[in-house]
């Protein structure tokens, strides 16, 4: 259903790393944008984590199969190049789950802004540098792939204040837990 956004999970074969060091994660961004001008496709959401990736994804124009064929055959590629490896990448195909209502696609880009946060890795999403919640807590330049106004449409306010309400929820949860441990 072109106008649905749809959860997608990847993760690296055997669980393996698919992003190793900084650059790995640069490469598959630019990937990103690099397909965006062929085939457009919106995100609302995204979180690059070490062995797997969530992309809160949209494409009107082509399948999601097809999307994420480019992605990650292009990824695939850019990783078996860099390390001098062959073979499979990405453990399966994909998992994707259509996101039919409003709740869940809030629901949804929490959780994966939480990614990093509930694996420990940080205390605060926004101290996660591969995700896209810096895009909602700061202003730093959108990619071009980046649809943020999909989840902003359900705070009231200006932009500013939309941002702070979608900060706070997705924080919500989490606040009380880092002040705890500070």
């Amino acid at each position: 259903m072109p106008h649905l956004f749809y959860h997608i999970v990847c993760r690296g074969n055997r669980r393996d790393p698919l992003f190793k060091e900084a650059n790995d994660f640069r490469a598959f961004l630019y990937i990103l944008e690099q397909l965006h001008e062929k085939i457009p496709f919106e995100l609302a959401s995204y979180c690059l984590m070490t062995n797997h990736f969530h992309l809160q994804l949209r494409s009107q124009q082509e399948s999601i199969s097809k999307v994420m064929a480019f992605i990650n055959k292009r990824y695939a590629n850019y990783y078996n190049t860099r390390y001098g490896l062959t073979g499979h990448v990405f453990e399966k195909r994909y998992f994707s789950k259509i996101i039919d209502d409003d709740a869940g696609m809030l629901e949804v880009s929490r959780y994966i802004h939480l990614n990093p946060v509930e694996a420990r890795m940080v205390h605060l999403p926004e101290h996660y540098r591969w995700s896209s919640f810096h895009f909602y807590h700061q202003s730093p330049a959108l990619p071009s792939f980046m649809n943020i106004d999909v989840l902003l449409r359900y705070f009231s306010g200006t932009m500013v204040e939309k941002k702070k309400k979608y900060v706070q929820f997705v924080k919500e949860d989490v606040v009380p837990n880092c002040v705890k441990e500070e």
